[in-house]
Formats: structure tokens, C-alpha cells, sequence
């Protein structure tokens, strides 16, 4: 098993780029090694020890890593970017991009996490602890799939556009979503605990399940009985019939 604690030297207000900070690229490595990895600082690459007081304890694979990771990193963007085993734990709010691209491993983050976490994730595990921004586990400009795979549960509440272009794996939000989470949803699963407004937008396949109150539910869908999960029963409805989508959107 290896730790390595990196902890925030002082609040930066220069945005800093940290893709490389992820347990791929530390596992394995002693504590001069991580320390000289680069990351962005601005428009300049720095070192990690630069900007962070870096510990290290043991040595292990990537399957046996974990970087915890203390201070103020609202302002530090792409931390576990990639990242295919391991853990991360976040104590703090952090950036955009946490845990983009993520092929397996796990990520905590004890706070909230800004924009686009979790974006076209393909597996693995993002817990937030707190509320998430927008785009949760949706996809960047132009791609046609967001998350293919893996889950997310936010505790708290998101901002709009959760699970956007979603192709795959779970995403749980115990508080309430902005507007159109899971449009143009293409597979996966989505279930709100809260409220929430227009779900499911062109939607073609895939599940949303609304625990809470749809506060502007869209024509576009055809009305289908009922189905029970979890010893609940939902109303059941189909669509989005204008984009001739087989979705399931499930509302209590």
C-alpha cells in the first residue's frame, strides 16, 4: 500500500491545471519522483512540490494506491483525470474535471465539486460529498457519448444539465437537479431524490427515475402504466417521442 498526502502550500488564485496528478502517474514512485511531476500553473509548468507539501508512506501498485489531498483546492482543475485504479480522496471543494476520462479507481471529494466531474467517464467510482456543478457525468463539446460507465452519487444538489449526452453507468443525486438532466440521454441510469425541472429532453434510451417533483414535465412523452422499484411504484412514461426515443423516464 502506498499514501501520498499532498497538501496546498497556499491558496492559489491562478487557476492550476493538475491532469497529472492521478494515481497512474504516482504509483510506484518515490517522494522526489512525484514531487518533480509538472503540472500548470497559469501559463507555466511548475513542479508539484512547488505548490504542494508532498508525504509519502510505502510503496505499492497502482491497484494499491491513494493520494489524499487537504487544503483549499477549489481552484485546482483535472485532479484524477484519466486515472485507472486506486483512490483519490479530496478534502475540499475542487475544481472542474475531477475524475474526467476515469477508467476505474475511486475518487471522494469532501466538498463540491465545480463543473463537468465525472464528464465521459468510463469507469470506476466519484463520490461527492457535497453539491456538484454542471454537466455531472455529461460530455464535452461536440462528442456524441458523456459517461459510458462507472457511477456518481452526489449527496447534495446539482446544477443543470446533469448526465448530458449520457451513454453509460449510474448516476445517484440525493438532493434536488437543475434543468434537463439526462438530455439526449442515450443509456444509463439517472436517479433524482429531489426536484427537478424538464428531465429527460430528447432522450432515446436509458432510465431516469424522478423520487421528487418534475416542476415542468415535457408533452414529448406517452404515458405507459406503472413499474415498481424498490417496492415503490412510479408512473411510467416513454419517449422522447420527438426524438423516437425508447427511454424510461419513472416519476412517484
Amino acid at each position: 500500500m502506498q499514501t501520498v498526502t499532498l497538501s496546498l502550500k497556499e491558496k492559489n488564485a491562478v487557476p492550476i491545471e493538475a491532469d497529472s496528478v492521478n494515481t497512474d502517474n504516482f504509483a510506484s514512485k518515490p517522494k522526489d519522483e512525484i514531487g518533480a511531476i509538472l503540472v500548470w500553473y497559469g501559463n507555466a509548468q511548475v513542479a508539484v512540490d512547488d505548490l504542494f507539501d508532498v508525504v509519502v508512506d510505502g510503496f505499492g501498485s497502482v491497484d494499491e494506491m491513494k493520494i489524499i489531498i487537504n487544503g483549499d483546492v477549489s481552484r485546482v482543475k483535472r485532479i484524477g483525470q484519466g486515472m485507472s485504479a486506486g483512490e483519490i480522496e479530496i478534502n475540499s471543494n475542487v475544481d472542474m474535471h475531477c475524475g474526467s476520462n476515469m477508467t476505474g479507481g475511486k475518487i471522494t471529494i469532501n466538498g463540491d465539486a465545480d463543473s463537468w466531474v465525472g464528464c465521459e467517464m468510463k469507469g470506476g467510482e466519484i463520490v461527492v460529498n457535497g453539491n456538484g456543478g454542471y454537466y455531472v457525468g455529461g460530455g464535452y463539446r461536440g462528442e456524441a457519448c458523456g459517461m459510458k460507465g462507472g457511477k456518481i452519487t452526489v449527496t447534495g444538489n446539482v446544477r443543470d444539465y446533469l448526465g448530458e449526452h449520457m451513454c453509460g453507468g449510474e448516476i445517484v443525486v440525493k438532493g434536488n437537479a437543475g434543468l434537463l438532466p439526462g438530455i439526449s440521454n442515450n443509456g444509463g441510469s439517472i436517479i433524482i431524490e429531489g426536484n427537478t425541472t424538464m428531465p429527460a429532453s430528447e432522450m432515446m434510451k436509458g432510465t431516469i427515475i424522478i423520487k421528487g417533483t418534475v416542476l415542468d414535465f415535457l408533452p414529448s412523452f406517452t404515458e405507459d402504466g406503472t413499474e415498481d422499484v424498490d417496492g415503490v411504484t412510479y408512473r411510467k412514461f416513454a419517449g422522447d417521442i420527438n426524438a423516437g426515443g425508447k427511454g424510461v423516464l419513472l416519476i412517484k
